[in-house]
């Protein structure tokens, strides 16, 4: 056909084109709105195929699963199931149309084939083919008929009607009647379709002749093989009544509404008889009515009142008809029948079915995310049926209509975890009804975590102390980041952050925890702080990081002794400190010079005289270790005496040294050589060959001496006019004379500053006395040469 139509547009030319277009829109669209439609007989075992989706819809079996296919079912039940791999549609459970289609000629379940990427939707039904599964039932085994004899031949009389809960050709067909003189059967068809039949009288009864008559009534179904049910049927014979009840009306219509309470009245039957005594006395029952009519109405048989008894659903059946037969106390009766007819009124509340959740979205999804879909259905009709949705609260979420009552939830804005890690979704679906009715149905969503957070350390730089001479693999405290993401994206590593062209640091970062610890033991004389980076990094890919400083300060301890700083090593000593008998108060005999490379209160060095030949002839400076006399040299002090000096410092514990000086007091040089000649034995001269050696040995002596004299002043000098405050290199150890005590060829005198070991030192010159020649001068007489006045000019500079 569509060859047919283009071949005539190529003859009619272009303005056939726009013919051809509609045609194949038509076409398409009668594609997309077609409907699968297939059959299954009931009783079917589980898992029975019922149709091959996949061939049907031109399907690769493939496409199924990639897309997801699934089968959905309306109502609360699934009944059937979808096999993704090979397309085939089955029944999950076996069917039964009597139970699932109570009282309806026709089974048809409806269902929808979904499809994602993209979203498709399939509309099937299935009907359900009934089987010859039920026999016809009598309500009861037995009947029983009062008749009157007087009744005239042709009469009728109505039976108990069996049921039958197969439909069509499976359902009650044809009623038989055992074989008997008096009474024949009529068939007749019911406004709804249903078969009954009626004795009709032939002959005459005679009461005197036969009291009793019994039949055996046959329901047979049109099954194949028929089903068949039969009941007795009692004939009474009755003594002359010659008046039948009658109704006022044959057909009673009652319209009631479907929540109308129990014991509310429906209608009033009536049926006069105008016979007297017991024969005009009438009794109501019902006849012919089925099961459930009877169990949702009530009838007085005294009054003919029918009540509500149960409770009415609509939407179960929207019409009763019952029969009334009304018996007089002859036996005679009548029948009326009453319809009545079921309004719907807004008695059901929505219903929301979940179709389709996605649990968990991450946080990093776009907007229009399709969260779940869901459909709403209300069993009401009209606008009691028609619903609306809508999500409580102010979230970023919103409802999407799509088709046949369903619902897209998407998301509408950008999501945070940090700011919310999880939803609760209430939607509420509310129907048109006058009296409107709600249902709510509660959605989880939880979003899941993305790394876009990096790690933040609490502090920007952290500040950690210890002290020197430390244990290896001491902690000192730690460093802490936090993570404003979850799971591995929130755990931490902590690393140190290596720099190149720098020794690796002496300090370790636990990658866990971030405790902090030292490698090796520190001295504070090497380094007193150090900084490192450290990078916090966490689990994420990729991964995040951010860094911090740590500044570690090593503490001072007391572990350095302060050292006696002794004069160069080719000095001459032997002959200790040289101390005139003329010295006053305050002579600068020494000065006791140490160090000490700690720092703080733990380098505030102190000098004080431990022991002495003569305590009271010498005294020490407290802060500056220069030995002075405390009083004038006397005649009777010993012309060799010996001080100790200890040096301390102010740690805790205290450190300490001790310096040792041996003091001679002479009246001049002479004095000096001739204690030496003294203490040597005494030589046999060698004549004049010693006496030369002797004086050019003196000479080169003196010489070499007067040299090294004015190499150390000129350097002195120097010293002092430069701005160079570095420290000298001191000896390791201190050189000691014969006598025990320091040499007295050179005198330090050394300024500490608190709290560093950087000093001031200057040299001093030799304190060698100078005299005229001949011999030195007795006590009080006073010296002019230029040597000693260097000295005197020399001790106040000491000072």
């Amino acid at each position: 056909l569509f060859w047919r139509v283009m071949a005539c547009g190529r003859r009619s030319g272009g303005s056939k084109r726009q013919v051809i277009l509609f045609i194949l829109c038509v076409c398409v669209c009668q594609s997309g709105a077609e409907t699968l439609r297939y059959s299954l007989a009931e009783e079917m075992e589980r898992d029975s195929f019922v149709a091959n989706i996949a061939k049907d819809l031109g399907v690769a079996p493939s496409q199924l699963a990639a897309r997801k296919a699934r089968v959905v079912s309306e109502g609360n039940e699934q009944l059937f199931r979808l096999n993704q791999n090979t397309g085939v549609l089955t029944a999950k459970e076996s069917l039964d149309r009597e139970e699932i289609c109570p009282q309806s000629h026709t089974c048809t379940l409806f269902f929808k084939i979904f499809f994602e990427n993209p979203l498709q939707l399939i509309r099937g039904e299935v009907e359900v083919r009934d089987v010859n599964d039920n026999s016809p039932v009598f309500p009861e085994k037995e009947m029983v008929l009062e008749i009157p004899e007087t009744t005239s031949p042709g009469s009728r009389f109505p039976l108990e009607s069996a049921q039958d809960k197969d439909v069509g050709s499976n359902g009650l067909q044809n009623y038989s009647l055992g074989s008997n003189s008096h009474f024949s059967l009529a068939l007749g068809t019911g406004k709804g379709g249903a078969k009954y039949a009626e004795l009709v009288l032939e002959r005459q009864l005679d009461r005197e002749e036969q009291r009793e008559l019994n039949l055996l009534l046959t329901a047979t179904d049109g099954g194949s093989p028929p089903r068949s049910g039969t009941a007795q049927v009692r004939i009474v014979v009755l003594d002359a009544n010659d008046n039948i009840p009658v109704f006022g009306r044959e057909v009673y219509e009652v319209r009631l509404a479907e929540n109308s309470p129990p014991e509310q009245l429906v209608v009033r039957v009536a049926a006069a008889d105008p016979d007297e005594g017991s024969y005009g006395k009438v009794r109501y029952a019902f006849t012919q009515t089925s099961e459930r009519s009877r169990q949702l109405f009530e009838l007085n048989p005294a009054t003919g009142e029918i009540r509500v008894a149960g409770n009415l659903d609509f939407e179960e059946a929207k019409n009763h008809e019952m029969v009334v037969k009304a018996t007089d106390g002859g036996g005679l009766s009548a029948h009326c029948k009453v319809q009545v007819e079921v309004l719907d009124v807004n008695d059901n509340a929505p219903e929301i079915a979940l179709t389709s959740l996605t649990a968990s979205i991450p946080e990093d999804a776009p907007p229009r995310t399709v969260v779940a879909l869901f459909s709403v259905r209300d069993r009401d009709s009209g606008d009691n049926g028609k619903t609306e949705c809508a999500i409580d609260g102010d979230l970023p979420f919103s409802l999407t209509p799509t088709f046949d009552n369903y619902y897209e939830l998407r998301t509408n804005a950008a999501l945070d975890r940090e700011r919310m890690a999880e939803y609760n979704i209430t939607i509420t679906a509310m129907d048109w009804g006058t009296t409107r009715l709600s249902s709510r149905e509660s959605i989880f969503v939880q979003i899941s975590d993305v790394n876009d957070n990096p790690p933040e350390f609490t502090q920007e730089i952290y500040t950690m102390s210890v002290a020197e001479n430390n244990s290896p693999m001491l902690r000192i405290g730690s460093v802490n980041a936090t993570d404003a993401d979850a799971g591995k994206n929130a755990r931490v590593n902590y690393a140190l952050v290596r720099q190149e062209g720098k020794e690796q640091p002496d300090v370790s970062v636990n990658s866990e925890n971030g405790d902090v610890y030292i490698l090796r033991p520190l001295d504070y004389e090497q380094v007193r702080a150090f900084e490192v980076a450290v990078r916090a990094a966490d689990g994420g890919s990729p991964p995040l990081s951010a860094q911090a400083v740590l500044r570690v300060v090593v503490r001072d301890e007391n572990d350095n002794a302060p050292v006696v700083l002794p004069p160069p090593a080719d000095s001459s000593a032997a002959a200790g400190e040289l101390v005139p008998r003329w010295a006053p108060a305050g002579y600068l005999v020494a000065k006791v010079v140490a160090v000490d490379a700690d720092a703080g209160q733990n380098a505030w060095l102190s000098y004080e005289l431990a022991k002495a030949t003569e305590p009271a002839l010498f005294r020490v400076g407290l802060h500056s270790g220069e030995v002075r006399t405390a009083r004038a040299v006397a005649e009777r002090d010993a012309p060799r005496q010996r001080l100790v000096v200890v040096v301390r410092d102010r740690g805790q514990p205290p450190r300490s040294a001790t310096a040792t000086l041996g003091i001679a007091l002479v009246d001049g040089f002479s004095d000096a050589h001739l204690r030496v000649s003294e203490e040597a034995p005494a030589a046999q001269p060698d004549g004049p060959l010693t006496l030369y050696l002797i004086a050019c040995l003196a000479c080169v002596s003196a010489l070499f001496l007067a040299t090294a004299v004015a190499a150390v002043v000129v350097k002195v000098r120097r010293a002092r006019r430069s701005e160079a405050e570095t420290l000298p290199t001191f000896p390791k150890a201190a050189t000691e004379s014969d006598a025990g005590s320091l040499p007295r060829s050179y005198v330090y005198d050394v300024c500490f500053a608190a709290g560093t070991v950087n000093s001031e030192f200057r040299f001093l010159r030799p304190l060698f006395p100078c005299f005229p020649a001949g011999l030195p001068p007795g006590p009080g007489q006073q010296r002019s040469s230029v040597c000693s006045q260097e000295a005197a000019n020399h001790g106040e500079e000491g000072d």
